[in-house]
């Protein structure tokens, strides 16, 4: 099955709008010229080949990242930001037969050498025989492949097929028990897999959806999720702490429609789900855990648990096996660390053209994420840090987590981040960059800080080389951009 058909399953025929906001369109009139547009995509183009997107969120975003996918041919949605150097890697690497593209993006990078296909153009593409698109689609197939940050050396390309969207989505739309009724507000992209996940279940439920590109303006987002009466939000952690600490208007903000947010992309400091539990203790506040390698959703942990698993990202989804191994593949015991791996059918085909980096990840039908952790005695998992994040001190490990979660439990910091700088005697030292609310810019300094951190860390966990600012800048996934 064509996940395509899969998301409209149930929902082709609905008269009712799916997309909401300053760009509206019904289900009914998605479908019908999505698979004009991915009839026209197979006349000129053919199956089986690579299609880059490059867009913000819009109709033109949706339509082709769909038409695409149901065309049977390789989608590979790219940030509209990317630099000139990774497109140039991935473009060589991919090799697309085709871009879609907004007119801004192909002339800022220069795609003059690649065939380029315009929002005008498809709005001109007329009705196209769609009956060689009913052809069955091997559930294997690679649907999308989805570049990671590259943040530790290349852009890996994450292979996911058809298979594992219906699978990911499907346990997703299970747990959280979605419904027609829902509506997100997105600010997440759809180059980033959270992002992609709010659109396959809510078209998959028959539910909908409205885009907001600016979360840096924050009167707008609380103003969408009022104006547009949104059900759901989903955010990653730097999202949540500029909501709670940048200004107090959304704590004192009532959202008579909004049920639930859900939060993934890195762990959020429990200070922050207290905070918002507190302002807003009738939104339902859900903890989940992923990787682009695992389609998007690995675990959730349910917010009736949050004070008795304090800390836990839960246990996996449906479908999903989750346990932590020590170094010998056996599953650790209470209070053990170990490294967190996962299987089901929503773990990726592999990274493209890198045999080498999936044998790595990919080991005996498990997905090594690359996360260390522990767990309780019901199977709860608790993550302590990444692999490659631990810093060591003066011969101790340290994780940056724990420091930052310190920090942060302070009133009026944003956000904390701890790294690792080259020491000569030490080895490594502890750095912090901390952003301070711009009002307690006087009474919040380095030394106050220090002291803070004193009373509640060992000596050797405090750091000694501290950076203060009064602005988080945010990518438009709302990873923090730590160098410009």
């Amino acid at each position: 099955m064509n996940a395509f058909d899969y998301f409209f399953e149930n929902t082709s025929s609905l008269e009712k709008p799916f997309l909401i906001g300053n760009e509206e369109i019904a289900y009914k009139d998605l479908y019908n010229e999505c698979l004009d547009l991915a009839s026209w995509i197979r006349k000129e183009n053919g199956t089986d080949k690579n299609i880059i997107i490059l867009s913000v969120n819009n109709l033109f975003m949706l339509k082709t990242y769909l038409s695409v996918i149901k065309s049977g041919n390789v989608c590979i949605p790219l940030d509209p930001n990317i630099e000139k150097g990774n497109f140039d890697y991935i473009a060589g690497l991919t090799e697309p037969s085709m871009i879609m593209v907004t007119e801004n993006i192909r002339n800022r990078l220069a795609l003059d050498n690649y065939r380029c296909t315009l929002p005008p153009d498809i709005e001109n593409i007329d009705s196209h025989e769609a009956s060689e698109l009913n052809q069955d689609t091997d559930i294997e197939e690679c649907a999308e492949i989805i570049f990671t940050s590259g943040s530790t050396g290349e852009p890996k390309g994450v292979m996911i097929s058809h298979k594992n969207l219906i699978a990911n989505t499907s346990s997703i739309v299970e747990y959280l028990e979605l419904t027609p009724d829902d509506r997100m507000l997105v600010v997440l992209p759809f180059y980033y897999c959270y992002g992609l996940s709010l659109l396959h279940t809510h078209l998959r439920v028959g539910g909908s959806i409205v885009f907001n590109n600016s979360f840096i303006f924050l009167g707008k987002v609380i103003q969408d999720l009022l104006e547009y009466k949104c059900t759901g939000f989903a955010g990653i952690p730097s999202h949540f702490q500029i909501l709670l600490r940048k200004s107090d208007t959304f704590k004192k903000t009532h959202f008579p429609d909004l049920k639930y947010v859900t939060q993934a992309g890195g762990k959020l400091a429990t200070i922050f789900m207290d905070e918002f539990r507190e302002a807003h203790p009738e939104i339902r506040f859900i903890v989940m855990y992923g990787q682009t390698e695992a389609t998007a959703r690995l675990s959730w942990l349910p917010p009736e648990l949050l004070d008795e698993r304090r800390g836990s990202m839960g246990r996996g989804i449906p479908g999903v096996e989750l346990i932590v191994v020590n170094e010998e593949g056996k599953k650790i015991k209470p209070g053990e660390i170990g490294e967190v791996i996962a299987r089901g059918d929503n773990v990726m085909k592999g990274y493209f053209h890198d045999e080498e980096g999936t044998s790595k990840t990919l080991r005996n039908g498990w997905l090594h994420t690359g996360d260390l952790g522990t767990v309780d005695e019901d199977g709860y998992i608790y993550l302590t840090a990444r692999s490659k994040e631990i810093i060591k001190v003066r011969g101790k490990r340290v994780s940056p987590k724990e420091i930052e979660a310190v920090i942060l439990a302070i009133p009026g910091i944003i956000d904390c981040t701890i790294t690792g700088i080259e020491d000569e005697i030490e080895g490594e030292r502890l750095k912090a960059t901390v952003v301070v609310r711009e009002e307690h810019k006087d009474s919040l300094t380095e030394e106050s800080i220090k002291q803070h951190c004193s009373e509640h860390l060992a000596l050797f966990k405090v750091p000694g080389v501290w950076e203060l600012k009064y602005k988080l800048t945010i990518t438009a996934t709302g990873k923090k951009i730590k160098k410009k």
